[in-house]
Formats: C-alpha cells, structure tokens, sequence
C-alpha cells in the first residue's frame, strides 16, 4: 500500500473505515482498498466496540491502522463518534468516508480525487452499485433508490445554485480543509443521516459538492436478511423523505391501481368484451411502463426490475413503520437505540429487530434531534450501512 510521500505535491487521502460487528464484509472491503492505485493513501478502521472478529480481521492487514471508537459521547449517534476518532487521526489532505459493507475498484479512490479536482468541488459522493439478495431486496431495494433519485436529483444537489443537498455515506469525499471549517462530525454528532447532514453543512457553507451515481466505482451489499433491510430503512425512510405517509399512501395506490387495471382486462377478455379488454390492458401497459421509468433510474439488474411492482407495499409499509417509530420516540442500529425526542419513548415497539436526495428542514431538524439512550440493546452481529 502506497504510503504518503509528503515530498511530492499530490495530495493524499485518508480511508476512514467505521467497523461494528462486520466480520461478514471487512475483509472484502479491505482487500479492496489495499490494492487501490494512482494516488497516496492510508486506512484507518476504527472498530466501534465489536464483539466478533471486526478487529482481528482489520489487523491481518499490513498497513492499516485500527483504532477504538471511544465511548459514545451522550447525544450522539455511533457512527458519527467512530468517524469522528478516525478523522483525528488522520493525516491525509482529503477524508475518504466509507462503509465497511462496500467493495471498491481498484481506481475508486484515483478516480474520486480526479473528478473532485476536475469538478473544483470540496464534497464528492458517488452512490454505489446495490447487491441484493433475495427476492424482497430485489423486489424493495430498487423502489426505494428510485424514490430517492427522484426526491435528490444529482444535477440539483451538483448544482451550486441549488439548495437540494445530499451524499452517500457509503463514498464521501470530503476535502479535510472543508471537513474541520464545518465541525467535522461533531457538528452532526446526534444524525442518523449524517451524509445529508454533512453535504447540506458542506452546501451551505459556501463550497461546492458533487454527487452522481458511481456503480463503476464501487458496489455494496447492505443487508444481508430480512431483518437488516427493515431495521435499516426503519432508521432512514422518515429522514429521507418529507411526507412518508403521503409517498406510502401514493406507491400503495400505484401498486393497486396497475393490479386492478390488469385484473379487469383479464375479466373483460373472459367475458367476451373485446373492446373493453383492450382499454384496460392499454391502461395497465401505460401505467407500468411509467412506473418502470421511474424504477430504471435505480440502476438495478433487469430482475430485480421485474420484482419491484411487488416492493410497492413493502415501501409503503416500511415508510409508515419508520414514522411511526419516530413519533413514537425511539429507533435502533447496530444493537443501540436512539430516542428521536419526537415523543414519548416506546423503545418496545420499535426497538428492536423486525421479523444513496433532499430533505426538507422537518426532517433534518428531527434527525439531528436524534441521541443516543444511555442503554444499548443485546449487541447484533449485522452488517449495513
């Protein structure tokens, strides 16, 4: 692994890696990394109080420093306390923030420096390549990033003379210049979403940020069950989007109106109504085809493509469940629960496991409302962003 060479005017980065309990996917990630080319690097993976073999998996690779998380600070969000110990100790003139569950190119982080200098941008996030498994992760997964793509359009968050903000904590470039101007995560120490978070201080500040799709860069696997995958967005979906009970309410009306349509073309054709036949099945084709549009923006494989007409309630049911929780006061991650002090907490109902943007100022100012309790869950081995 290339060390930085403070005799030569190129700039180096430094790969801060968050790890709790990520024995399944580290390893990968590291051996990604270490192969990077073209530009002067370190790694650093902070193990976040792991109880499986996150940290012996970190030390068998030559060169990359592991360090401890610390103690969660009260009001903060894990995450953010183990970003923050791996920026102290970083000595690179850029801060690479990346996930544990991603696997890069061999040029991830050449290409990322590249196109941030090119783009005179202080901020670069790339959304990863999603590697799903099973059929509800191929059926929800692509309905969601396609929401997401709509809600955060790249060229309006790229976009200097917009306000839309957001990044992908799973690659965040981030200049360490800007980084300390804007207080580091400390200065978002209690968000669950400190990506948004971070890009809308980065935004606001004056510096520019990039953001686009970057499937040719890295991929990730973020959830490995069931389980994850709603524990996950439970903690996400009511931060992401504005309106999570109007968007569950009109992807629940989509899903019903294209099988209704479909279905009544079935009953005319078996009564013999020819012609009304004919309407409905032009009906159900036009409005599949729109949703399929919306759907293809996700940039997921055909299949995966082809399930997401049955991700529809799925998403609706995860949007109304992760609002509900933070009405109810109170989400987790990673075997910690948050009280979101939006309500009274109720921590038995949404605390536990369940069988890549724009946020409006609602959402953003509950997410930073977000601390951590003062007791943690029975400590999970999963893995996710």
């Amino acid at each position: 692994m290339p060390a930085p060479d403070p005799a030569t005017a190129q700039p180096t980065i430094s790969v801060i890696v968050p790890a709790r309990d990520e024995e399944a996917s580290l390893g990968a990630c590291l051996q990604s990394l270490v192969a990077q080319t073209g530009v002067s690097f370190e790694i650093i993976v902070v193990d976040d109080g792991s109880t499986d073999r996150t940290r012996e998996i970190a030390q068998s690779f030559s060169g990359v420093r592991v360090v401890d998380a610390g103690p969660l600070p009260q009001g903060w969000a894990g995450k953010n306390n183990a970003m923050s110990a791996g920026a102290k100790q970083a000595r690179g003139d850029w801060l690479l923030l990346t996930d544990a569950d991603t696997v890069h190119s061999p040029t991830s982080l050449a290409r990322g420096l590249t196109e941030a200098e090119l783009r005179q941008v202080q901020l670069l996030s790339y959304s990863p390549e999603q590697e799903v498994h099973g059929f509800w992760q191929q059926a929800v997964m692509p309905v969601i990033f396609a929401e997401l793509a709509t809600t955060y359009r790249p060229s309006e968050v790229s976009d200097p003379n917009s306000p839309a903000a957001a990044a992908n904590g799973q690659y965040l470039l981030i200049a360490r210049e800007t980084y300390d101007f804007i207080g580091g995560h400390a200065a978002v120490g209690g968000s669950l979403l400190e990506d948004v978070a971070l890009a809308r201080a980065v935004k606001s500040s004056g510096r520019k940020i990039f953001f686009r799709y970057g499937g040719d860069v890295l991929r990730t696997r973020m959830y490995r069950n069931f389980a994850q995958l709603c524990e996950g967005w439970t903690k996400n979906l009511a931060l992401l989007f504005p309106s999570p009970r109007r968007l569950a309410l009109l992807r629940l009306l989509e899903f019903i109106l294209i099988l209704a349509t479909a279905g009544l073309a079935f009953i005319e054709g078996i009564r013999g109504r020819a012609n009304a036949a004919l309407v409905m099945i032009a009906a159900a084709i036009v409005l599949y085809a729109l949703f399929l549009v919306r759907i293809r923006k996700a940039h997921f494989p055909w299949r995966a493509n082809a399930a997401a007409l049955l991700g529809l309630p799925l998403f609706a049911y995860l949007l109304q469940r992760s609002e509900l929780c933070y009405k109810q006061g109170a989400v987790s991650w990673k075997g910690r629960a948050y009280s979101t002090r939006l309500a009274e907490r109720k921590p038995s109902q949404c605390t536990g496991n369940a069988a890549a943007p724009r946020a409006d100022d609602r959402a953003i100012q509950n997410n930073l409302e977000v601390a951590a309790l003062t007791s943690e869950l029975p400590h999970e081995k999963h893995s996710g962003a």
